[in-house]
């Protein structure tokens, strides 16, 4: 009869060692999984700034028409600020 009890016992603590140790990785991995979630939304709620692209040399009037009207097109869309869109319009225009 002891024995039966010491092995009964024994069973006892080992299963409840082991619901213990699985419910603390489970808790390990369900705090790891919520922190790369958090990260992953922060990450795309913040949106990347768009550099202005450089303005290439233009080789005609027609280039540097359409080059401005894309600034321009840029700058009330809000893409780049009032001093990109001088900075660029200089370079567009040779200045």
């Amino acid at each position: 009869m002891p024995r039966l009890i010491r092995a009964a016992t024994r069973t006892a603590v080992v299963a409840g060692t082991a619901t213990a140790v699985s419910g603390r990785v489970a808790r390990r991995q369900n705090d790891k999984w919520s922190q790369q979630q958090a990260e992953q939304q922060a990450q795309q709620a913040a949106p990347a700034p768009q550099a202005a692209p450089p303005a290439p040399a233009p080789s005609s009037a027609d280039d540097q028409i359409a080059q401005l009207k894309r600034l321009e097109e840029l700058k009330t869309a809000g893409v780049i600020s009032e001093a990109e869109y001088e900075s660029q319009r200089k370079k567009v225009l040779g200045f």
